[in-house]
């Protein structure tokens, strides 16, 4: 099952390509030579979008870091900061400013660029420093879906779930609705669209009310997306909280991808040379990019992890006797051909030495004692075995101070597969988590609570069995060598996500509207017109396709289950991922941690 690099029919390189020409655009506002001052996070996405050549044929000379202080000495004509709209960072930059040395000649002139709005209170903020005056260009750069991969879009807004859920604050969902306006603009009008869950429902309502507002928007594009279906994270808490057992989950799990590149302990990659002992080890990080345009990622990436080992000891054999075959090259012309195909060959090979080391550094953690009990533990959650009382095994992590966030990854998987815990055992879970990992932990219980992650049993009913069963959300007998449903991805375990995403494509939500009662938020459907000419007439045998956006972050299991449904013969449906964030469950829950500073006296 490969992974394909662009989804069949749906090409993403006009998104890329509108990213470029907008970043140009803004550039050349600014005439001369520029340094760019970088908001940090904002660099791993931009690198997705442009390559330093591109800045550069654009007068760039020189990129710092935002931090306080004076800027870096830089002999430019301009300096632009690209930031995101956060008042903190206006701080840092009125510091920037102001020390400024305003005697030096030739003066640097400042730009500020807002990714991906311009925000009045931040601006009101700069005004407040007395620095708003200094920047002659104000712009905003709509970076809402970057691409990610041929078939994955991100919008990279690391606090959007908590935005949603906590704060009420709706302003990740207005960029989603935006970015979906600049992918319908680049690939037609999506004539159908379904959602479920109050977000969903807003960023739809937005589109809709969007497109009112601007009537030319009506594009006479051939519609490339058949479907979009719109998904509210918390419609399907359990999901995240489990370990990813695909071997991309695996890697994002243990050692966490971000913007597609991986950091890994450097032991594993040293060169091997003899007799010279443990000497000179590396001590810097290997880092990788991961993404379908290596061809043995593609084709592994996506596997249960237990079914990678086979994949790559395959492919070594393929490997080694194509190298073999320079010894019976005879003639000039078979030499010739060798030599042609070296540089691949050689590129498999490296690649191929770097996935071994990889899945023997996933391999030492997957078969450790710690990670069976815990896989264990989840998986007779999510199976419905014992959710209603306190658990011995996390008592005893408890016990031994396991990391916090391990504890309450398990206890959020226990109260969701129970919808909500009994009043009794959240209180004694709370009550030992608070008195062994200190009591500023109370903020964070608090959030999860209000996120719906931990919380007691208000209806007094458990309605998962009845979710679980009518979805078919675990399955006993699951084939990791070559499945046959998306479950593998958890090795039982069906996202539930995905169960949705599969049912909708056939034979329809209207098959389990009693099931669509019980989770929550809305369900609906809504057409939009497509002009005459436009409505597309299936050709016997053409995929559907279909955008599947995940509002509130999606894991890399869930894209692989999708994948999977492409890939299924007779699935005819082909999936396109779009998320406000790539995450997983350890990331998922930081974002909604807080910690209670101790007070300064």
């Amino acid at each position: 099952m490969a992974a394909h690099l662009s989804s069949g029919r749906v090409n993403l390189t006009a998104l890329r390509e509108a990213g470029r020409r907008e970043l140009r655009e803004v550039l050349d506002k600014c005439a001369g030579t520029k340094a760019i001052v970088w908001d940090e996070y904002l660099t791993g996405p931009f690198g997705l979008i442009a390559q330093y050549s591109l800045l550069k044929e654009h007068e760039v000379e020189k990129m710092f870091t935002l931090k306080p202080g004076r800027l870096p000495q830089a002999d430019v004509k301009n300096v632009i900061f690209f930031v995101r709209p956060k008042l903190e960072l206006m701080d840092i930059i009125a510091d920037n400013v102001l020390r400024e040395d305003r005697g030096r000649s030739p003066q640097r002139d400042f730009h500020i660029l807002f990714v991906p709005r311009r925000s009045l209170l931040c601006e009101q903020w700069l005004k407040e420093q007395g620095v708003l005056g200094s920047f002659i260009h104000r712009e905003q750069y709509s970076l809402d879906l970057i691409p990610f991969d041929g078939d994955l879009l991100s919008m990279e807004s690391e606090s959007a779930f908590k935005e949603c859920y906590l704060e009420s604050d709706q302003t990740s969902l207005y960029h989603a609705a935006k970015g979906l306006m600049t992918l319908q603009a680049l690939y037609g009008t999506i004539p159908q669209i379904f959602g479920k869950g109050e977000c969903a429902r807003h960023v739809a309502n937005m589109m809709i009310r969007m497109k009112r507002e601007f009537p030319g928007s009506q594009n006479s594009i051939f519609p490339v997306f058949d479907t979009l279906l719109l998904l509210d994270r918390n419609v399907d808490l359990l999901t995240p909280l489990a370990t990813q057992l695909t071997y991309e989950g695996l890697i994002d799990e243990i050692y966490g991808i971000q913007n597609t590149y991986v950091k890994l302990p450097p032991e594993k990659f040293a060169p091997k040379k003899q007799g010279e002992g443990g000497k000179d080890l590396p001590t810097e990080p290997k880092k990788l990019q991961l993404n379908s345009a290596e061809e043995l990622y593609a084709e592994i990436r996506d596997k249960n992890f237990n079914a990678v080992g086979s994949v790559l000891s395959k492919k070594a054999k393929i490997i080694s006797a194509a190298f073999e075959e320079r010894h019976h090259a005879k003639t000039v012309g078979e030499i010739k051909q060798f030599v042609s195909q070296l540089p691949h060959m050689q590129a498999a090979r490296s690649s191929l030495a770097n996935h071994t080391s990889i899945a023997e550094l996933i391999k030492d953690i997957t078969t450790s004692e710690d990670f069976f009990d815990n896989l264990t533990v989840e998986q007779e959650f999510m199976s419905g075995i014992d959710t209603d009382k306190v658990n011995n095994y996390i008592e005893d992590c408890i016990a031994q101070k396991h990391p916090l966030i391990k504890i309450l990854r398990l206890v959020c998987l226990q109260s969701v597969c129970n919808s909500g815990l009994k009043q009794k055992v959240l209180d004694h879970y709370k009550r030992e988590i608070l008195q062994t990992y200190g009591y500023e932990h109370i903020l964070t219980l608090n959030n999860l609570e209000k996120a719906g992650l931990l919380k007691p049993q208000t209806s007094g009913r458990n309605n998962y069995p009845t979710i679980r069963k009518t979805l078919r959300l675990w399955m006993d007998d699951v084939n990791e060598q070559n499945p046959n449903d998306i479950s593998y991805v958890y090795s039982g375990y069906a996202p539930l996500s995905v169960r949705l995403a599969q049912l909708l494509a056939r034979p329809g939500w209207r098959s389990i509207e009693e099931v669509l009662k019980m989770l929550p938020g809305p369900h609906f459907e809504e057409r939009q017109q497509l002009p005459t000419g436009l409505q597309k007439k299936r050709q016997h045998g053409e995929n559907r396709v279909t955008l599947v956006f995940f509002l509130g972050g999606v894991t890399y299991a869930e894209i692989a289950a999708l994948r999977f449904l492409s890939q299924m013969e007779d699935g005819g449906t082909e999936y396109v991922i779009a998320t406000t964030k790539l995450i997983n469950g350890t990331t998922w829950i930081k974002s909604l941690m807080e910690k209670l500073e101790p007070a300064p006296f």
